[in-house]
């Protein structure tokens, strides 16, 4: 499991890695995109309860 966030600490770290959380970033303060990701948790989460 150490291997598995080893490499994902190495992808952060690399240029493309940046670019991806700064893409997750200005993708998260996106209030449409949030109300999106909103409703997907909720419908998991009702799904997960039932």
């Amino acid at each position: 499991m150490s291997g598995v966030l080893q490499r994902l600490k190495q992808f952060a770290r690399s240029p493309q890695g940046q670019r991806t959380i700064e893409q997750v970033r200005r993708t998260a303060a996106d209030p449409r995109r949030r109300a999106q990701a909103q409703r997907l948790f909720d419908k998991l989460r009702a799904r997960r309860s039932a």
